[in-house]
């Protein structure tokens, strides 16, 4: 992951509705959420949600599937583990693996 997708990945979670819609996403997994049900359970107008969403799908850290006459929203687990990797590549002196939540790291 370049510096430039990082930056764009970070920014787009900077942003409490956006960090909420992708929290929810990381909840759903594999399965997704359509944009209605979205819009319900964090109480966000639809077409503001429709402005995250896109932000968060150009950031790379979502994708959406037409499911019928529905999309279908789902986390790019490749894009999370990218920014995660990317953020934590020199943790601890490049040891990445000792920068897990139960280690007692820096």
């Amino acid at each position: 992951m370049k510096i430039t997708e990082a930056v764009a990945a970070l920014s787009a979670l900077a942003q409490p509705s956006r960090l909420e819609v992708f929290r929810l996403l990381v909840k759903y997994g594999k399965q997704g959420i359509c944009a209605g049900d979205i819009s319900e359970q964090l109480n966000i107008a639809k077409p503001t949600l429709s402005f995250h969403l896109k932000e968060l799908s150009q950031a790379g850290l979502i994708f959406s599937e037409r499911d019928g006459r529905s999309i279908i929203y789902q986390l790019n687990v490749t894009g999370m583990k990218d920014l995660m990797t990317f953020l934590t590549e020199d943790c601890c002196q490049g040891h990445p693996e000792l920068c897990a939540t139960d280690s007692h790291c820096c």
